[in-house]
């Protein structure tokens, strides 16, 4: 769902999308790294232990991409090292640290390649984050959550006159004219219908609930219709971010026997 991962990312190798050229057999695997114009700051515990505006962003190969930080921009009184290491045969051998704030321990929550291998866009001494593990992330002054934003990764929330209708077990179980449509980079259309356009089965609240960095924190529903259960078949964004403001309202169904039928 960028350059590197999706059906129509141009390294991925993708099923989907044309190149003037032909790409190489080797490399399979590729990195792209770049500088981001961003300030990014993490907090543990209402302290700041990151604060970084010369951070890198590394793209590869079927990943998500991911921040490396500058050694200088992490408060290294707080890092303690840790026994984990790993190998990546396209980057090299990385080393982990700790972050201790008071008795609080995050284990193993940056790594680092010291070196790089031959080849390999230069990170070596940048320290990678497991951002999940980190209380709350900013960029500039808004908080942001899941995983980094990728720039080439995009999401267009567009208003819609064509008729979509929403079948499960057999019934019609929402029909609109003015559903949403959400185009986001590598994945197929997903339709948002007004909820007054949802008036059959029935929806029972989930504890589900999901994030992504593009649209937001979703909410599900499972379904009844038709005699059957369509576990968390159906979402919204209460609280849509801003590419995906329109949906606000909005429900979509996607799921094992759920069809969604579409005439322009």
């Amino acid at each position: 769902m960028s350059l590197t991962s999706g059906s129509i990312a141009p390294f991925a190798r993708p099923p989907g999308g044309a190149l003037n050229v032909a790409l190489p057999d080797s490399p399979a695997h590729v990195l792209y790294v770049h500088a981001l114009e961003q300030r990014i700051r993490a907090d543990v515990a209402g302290l700041t232990v990151v604060d970084s505006t010369d951070t890198k962003m590394l793209h590869e190969t079927g990943l998500p991409a991911r921040w490396y930080f500058p050694a200088d921009a992490v408060r290294a009184d707080l890092l303690e090292p840790s026994g984990t290491t790993s190998h990546c045969p396209f980057k090299g051998d990385a080393r982990y640290w700790h972050l201790r704030i008071g008795d609080r321990l995050i284990e193993d929550a940056f790594w680092e390649y010291p070196s790089m291998l031959e080849g390999a866009p230069d990170v070596a001494g940048f320290l990678a984050p497991y951002q999940e593990k980190f209380d709350r992330w900013r960029v500039e002054d808004e908080e942001v959550r899941g995983h980094p934003r990728d720039p080439f990764h995009r999401v267009d929330a567009r208003r819609s006159s064509a008729h979509v209708s929403v079948r499960a077990g057999g019934e019609v179980i929402a029909e609109s004219t003015r559903p949403v449509a959400l185009y986001e980079t590598g994945l197929p259309v997903r339709w948002y219908l007004p909820e007054d356009d949802v008036r059959g089965g029935r929806l029972v609240p989930s504890d589900t609930t999901t994030v992504c960095p593009y649209k937001g924190t979703a909410s599900y529903w499972t379904l009844e219709a038709g005699g059957r259960s369509f576990a968390d078949a159906c979402w919204t964004y209460r609280e849509p971010l801003l590419e995906a403001l329109p949906t606000r309202g909005h429900r979509s169904f996607m799921g094992e026997g759920i069809s969604v039928e579409v005439q322009r």
